[in-house]
This record gives C-alpha cells, sequence and structure tokens, in this order.
C-alpha cells in the first residue's frame, strides 16, 4: 500500500499505522483524540499536572504508576475520581502525577514518543500547539486517534478529524491532499462547533450517559495556551 506523503511539509493519517507511515522522520506529531485523551491532557496539564498514558487500564497499569509514584486514573468515564473524564480534572491540584490509561490517544502517543516531538492536541489548545511547532524543523505530522468498532479496528472519528484541521489550519508550509481535507473540515465546523460536537455520534454517546459536561470542554475552541509535550514518559507543559 502507498502511504507516502513526503512532498508535503504537513502531514495528516489515521492512527497507530497511519503514524507508522508519516511520523518517522517527522520534526513533532501531534496527536489529537478529543473525546477526550488529548482534552484531559490540556486541562491536566495546563494546571500543572503531569500526564503519563498508558496504553490499558489492567492490573498491570496499577503496578506501572506504583512504580512511578503516580495516581492512576479510572479504567472508565467517573465523574468521582480522576478518569477520561476532562470534568474529573479540571481542579486537579499542580505537582500531581496521573497515570491515564487509553487505547486511543495514550497507545499512539506512546507509539509517537519513539519517532520524535510528541504533544497532545485538542480543539481547546490547537491554535497553542500550531504556534508552538512552528518554530521547530522537519515536518509535522497530526494524527487523529479516532475510535473503535466493536471488532477493535479504527473507527474514523468526526471530532478528531475536526481536532486535527484545527491544528493544520493555523501551520504554514506545504499540505498533502489528507491534511487538506482535515482542515476543511474543520473550517466548515468552526462557526458551530458547540453544537456539532453535541450532534456527532461521539458526543451523543457521551450526553446520553450523563457526560455533556465534558462535551462542552471539549468543544471550547482556543480557551487554552496550553502546550502538552511528552518528556520523558509524561506529558508536561513545553516550556516554549
Amino acid at each position: 500500500m502507498f502511504t507516502d506523503q513526503s512532498a508535503h511539509q504537513i502531514r495528516f493519517e489515521w492512527g497507530e499505522q497511519g503514524l507508522d507511515a508519516i511520523g518517522p522522520g517527522a520534526g513533532a506529531i501531534v496527536v489529537v483524540d478529543v473525546l477526550s485523551f488529548s482534552t484531559c491532557v490540556d486541562i491536566a496539564v495546563s494546571r500543572g499536572a503531569t500526564v503519563i498514558p498508558y496504553r490499558w487500564r489492567d492490573e498491570s497499569a496499577a503496578v506501572f504508576a506504583g512504580e512511578r509514584g503516580a495516581i492512576l486514573a479510572e479504567g472508565k468515564r467517573s465523574r468521582g475520581s480522576y478518569s477520561l473524564s476532562p470534568s474529573s480534572l479540571i481542579e486537579i491540584p499542580p505537582g500531581t502525577r496521573l497515570v491515564l490509561p487509553s487505547p486511543n490517544g495514550a497507545a499512539v502517543s506512546l507509539r509517537a514518543a519513539e519517532m520524535g516531538p510528541t504533544f497532545a492536541a485538542s480543539l481547546r489548545n490547537a491554535p497553542a500547539i500550531s504556534g508552538a511547532i512552528q518554530s521547530g524543523t522537519g515536518p509535522i505530522a497530526v494524527i487523529a486517534c479516532g475510535e473503535r468498532w466493536p471488532d477493535g479496528s479504527l473507527r474514523a472519528a468526526w471530532e478528531d478529524l475536526v481536532g486535527a484541521g484545527a491544528v493544520i489550519s493555523e501551520l504554514p508550509g506545504s499540505k498533502s491532499p489528507e491534511a487538506q481535507v482535515a482542515e476543511e473540515a474543520f473550517r466548515s465546523a468552526q462557526g458551530g462547533l458547540p453544537g456539532q460536537l453535541r450532534a456527532c455520534s461521539s458526543g451523543r454517546e457521551l450526553i446520553e450517559r450523563g457526560f455533556g459536561v465534558d462535551v462542552d470542554l471539549a468543544a471550547e475552541w482556543g480557551v487554552s495556551q496550553g502546550v502538552p509535550a511528552l518528556w520523558g514518559e509524561g506529558y508536561v507543559a513545553w516550556p516554549g
């Protein structure tokens, strides 16, 4: 399969396989998982916490967190304790070390870190991410994480396409056709992001489960100046 986008400075793909295709040699890799890994990372890191990605919430996750003196987030979205619910992190204390398992955003982050400088982008901090990585060198790979079908295969998620496009829209340089499509999706949605995010499949699912506030937090385009960078094992605030 031909997946080359090397003729362009700004590139876009989906999931871990897409990362394998366009990530090697990138000057920056941007991981986009709007609902909700990247939104959680932005909120927590902006408050001075460190977010350590982990692929699965299983018995090994507790051991992993304990070895690092970190708190392990709940495996399911929760209101009462730290989890993949962004609203659970809005008052996380500075200095907290949080292991945040996620089969999408965390998994892509861990693989991206093996290839190059890695950043977590959401709608909240997309302009800040774009501004920070423009000063870097080398091509930029923007990866939409997507969701999972019941059989485990990747489901392309509207919110991640738009979130990736929000980053791409403010980046200079030659953009691959794939990146241009993501940018066009964002520009089409930009005027009504809160309503459209609530209406998309992922947003409706969370609302029906009682997590509408998480969707609203994720829809706040450009409200954060945070630039979470994966430094060592954890996402921390990039000093710029």
